[in-house]
């Protein structure tokens, strides 16, 4: 039988080796970028298992972790130790240990930009995420928990100039017609020490361990024993010709438990040593001492102390070693990578949220090629989201019944267990020519199921047979629960935020009306996330009737205190008692709806500013009731911030008076009347924020329309770390 065919990842081991020496990490990684698709696929480790990884063998460009942030950002992204999880929780929930890492991109460019920044990231420019055409992958970089704060300017150059090297040899590689492709089989480097020893030395050093009374093993990097001494099988039970190759969390049920696993898992991430006590049934304590290098874990062995109790009963132990005992734990890898998948499915809003983001973060951790997501409505299976199957499936399932006997979806929720069907061949007896249908020749049919009621179903599918291992079937399992809960949160979302808006639109006008000689735009932004009802509100009324000739009319914005319906309720009252009134002096508009709020005494404060425009005149009149002042954008480019007296809010004092302005308008002028919710920032003055927003309409091209103004302000205020009101803006431009 001959040689399996090289992958070709070999190439990839001569930079990456030489990354790792001259920045003093201890292992590295790399990753590729599959051509025309937005997905990074693991193509070499080096220093880690491949264990490790698995939560991100494939990884789609959306997800939030910092080799994607590396490649969309093209700059490079260091993380110091403790800082994984408050910047990237996903995989400081999966990987909760203590150590520093690098991430800069590949690019089939002459160098890679992997300068420039500082720890956490820096404050470089932003590449946006735009064509990836000339991005190859990520060279990743890992240094221990010891690590100082900060890096070096070595570890920056060594980074930077491995980036580079790699980007070159995948040029040249791509330019021969065979680009390397990562993800399949992944390749692991794994480095031996030093062989020094001669023969009579190595069996002396061999027979040292074997008189020790304590137990010694050499372990791998992968956790599998490569040595061990005569004690370490006396004291763990194990025959000592079992002991090479074995895991010993897999072999020992009393050493199952998952913090066992992950005590392995610490050493080799922080390598720092760690230890953990366990008891051997009947009643012998045993410690464990993690010793970890570059070569693997040097692992010993000894009697501990009888009032040892770290980590369980005697009781809890011996049940475990029992014939007939409950089951040993999931592994500590699924375990974590199930906790990734619910950080996933936390972000989660509406429906749509959660078919992209199972087929955005979930799909590629689970290295599955297709996903069907189905809701129960109605009596049958509606297909609310899809990747990977072609159209004409679609159509064959979406309104299947639930009681259909030739839908898996159907039986699964029917008998409420999961289906798993590795191959073709599993399928077809039970639902004939539907594996010809779907191009899938693997399926996992998972039910979701939320609080005891059915929610749908979700179809995770392979384009190759693939069998599901028992870890892979409970992480699924589990997996199907989390998307359901997520899924029934998304769709009373949904429901809300389409009430919501029905309100929204039924408050807010649905149409300005055209004015000649003057244009006009107007947005509305809600920033809370659930309901999004809120109390912002704006309006453009004409005065004098409806004729084309006339040129006055009015404006008005506002804000009332809340983001509820009683908010959005007074919001309408507002509104209908400043349009009842308009055409008189804003002074007077203002005074009357002051009135009739003092009257309704609603408990809630509303700011209020009322424009009066004659178009003809070219000029307006202003008021406000405790509202921002608006910014005037000059025909010759300047934008001052107008002076308007404020009068009291609306609401709080019944004869309270409302001074008004006049000021002159004329074509090209541009006035910008807004909520608070556009400039305030936490922590930051008022006036500051105003000054910017000014010099941001300032700096706006003046040629644009009005509609691409406002379109302009809102992106500013999306990017603010700090958006958390609602915004209302609308803009005025006599021509």
């Amino acid at each position: 039988m001959g040689a399996m065919p090289s992958s070709g990842l070999e190439r990839l081991d001569p930079p990456v080796l030489r990354a790792v020496r001259e920045t003093g990490a201890y292992g590295g990684f790399v990753y590729l970028l599959d051509p025309g698709e937005r997905v990074l696929r693991l193509a070499l480790v080096s220093g880690l298992p491949i264990d490790i990884f698995m939560p991100w063998i494939r990884v789609g460009l959306e997800a939030p972790l910092p080799l994607t942030e590396a490649i969309i950002r093209r700059r490079a992204v260091w993380v110091g130790v403790g800082e994984m999880a408050n910047r990237y929780p996903q995989v400081g929930m999966v990987l909760p240990y203590p150590f520093a890492s690098a991430y800069a991109p590949i690019t089939l460019g002459e160098t890679a930009d992997g300068s420039g920044e500082g720890e956490g990231g820096g404050e470089g420019g932003d590449g946006g995420d735009g064509d990836l055409g000339s991005d190859a992958g990520v060279l990743g970089l890992l240094w221990p928990g010891t690590h100082p704060a900060g890096h070096t300017p070595v570890e920056h150059e060594g980074l930077r100039d491995g980036a580079a090297r790699l980007g070159r040899l995948l040029r040249g590689i791509a330019a021969a017609g065979r680009p390397l492709r990562g993800g399949e089989r992944p390749r692991v480097l794994l480095r031996r020490p030093p062989t020094r020893l001669g023969h009579e030395e190595a069996l002396a050093a061999a027979w040292l361990t074997e008189r020790l009374p304590e137990g010694h093993c050499a372990v791998e990097l992968d956790g599998r024993i490569s040595y061990a001494n005569a004690a370490a099988a006396e004291l763990t039970g194990i025959p000592p010709e079992e002991l090479p190759g074995c895991r010993l969390w897999e072999k020992l049920s009393w050493l199952s438990d998952p913090v066992f696993e992950d005590r392995f898992r610490r050493a080799l991430l922080s390598r720092r040593p760690t230890s953990f006590t366990a008891l051997r049934p009947p009643d012998r304590w045993l410690r464990f001492h993690h010793h970890p290098d570059a070569y693997g874990v040097s692992l010993r062995i000894a009697p501990a102390p009888a009032t040892s109790t770290e980590w369980a009963t005697p009781e809890d132990r011996s049940a475990r070693a029992m014939p007939g005992g409950r089951a040993a734990p999931v592994r500590v890898g699924a375990l974590y990578h199930l906790m990734q998948l619910a950080a996933v499915l936390t972000e989660a809003v509406g429906v749509n949220d959660v078919v992209d983001l199972v087929a955005g973060q979930i799909m590629p951790s689970l290295d599955a090629q297709g996903l069907l997501i189905f809701v129960a409505e109605g009596g049958r299976l509606r297909v609310v989201g899809h990747r990977g199957y072609r159209p004409e499936s679609m159509e064959r399932f979406d309104g299947t019944p639930m009681d259909s006997p030739s839908s898996p979806a159907a039986r699964v929720l029917s008998e409420g267990e999961p289906a798993f069907y590795g191959s073709p061949d599993e399928l077809e007896p039970s639902f004939s020519g539907l594996p010809a249908l779907t191009g899938k020749e693997a399926w996992a049919v998972l039910p979701l199921i939320a609080s005891g009621r059915t929610v749908g179903c979700c179809v995770v599918a392979y384009d190759r047979p693939h069998p599901f291992s028992p870890d892979e079937r409970a992480v699924m399992t589990s997996l199907a629960g989390l998307i359901a809960q997520a899924l029934e949160r998304a769709r009373l979302y949904d429901a809300k935020h389409h009430l919501a808006r029905r309100l929204q639109a039924g408050l807010l006008p649905r149409a300005l009306p055209e004015v000649p000689g003057l244009d006009v735009a107007a947005r509305y932004l809600p920033a809370t996330r659930g309901v999004e009802i809120g109390g912002d509100f704006y309006d453009l009324i004409r005065l004098g009737g409806d004729t084309t000739a006339d040129t006055a009319v009015a404006a008005a914005i506002g804000d009332v205190q809340g983001h509820n319906v009683k908010a959005a309720a007074l919001m309408g009252q507002v509104r209908t008692a400043v349009h009842a009134t308009a055409g008189a002096p804003p002074g007077e508009v203002l005074g009357r709806a002051n009135r009739l709020l003092t009257d309704l005494d609603p408990g809630l404060f509303t700011s209020c500013l009322y424009v009066d425009l004659d178009l003809t005149a070219r000029r307006a009149r202003l008021a406000t009731a405790g509202h921002l002042p608006p910014l005037l954008r000059h025909p010759d480019g300047r934008v001052t911030a107008l002076p308007v007296i404020p009068g009291p809010l609306l609401g709080i004092d019944r004869g309270a008076e409302y001074p008004a302005m006049e000021i002159p308008l004329l074509p090209g002028a541009v006035l910008v009347l807004y909520t608070d919710g556009l400039v305030e920032q936490h922590g930051r003055d008022l006036d500051e924020c105003m000054a910017e927003l000014a010099q941001h309409v300032g700096e706006t091209e003046a040629r644009g329309s009005m509609d691409e103004l406002a379109d302009a302000l809102l992106r500013r205020a999306r990017r603010s770390d700090a958006f958390n009101d609602d915004i209302a803006l609308l803009l005025l431009s006599p021509r």
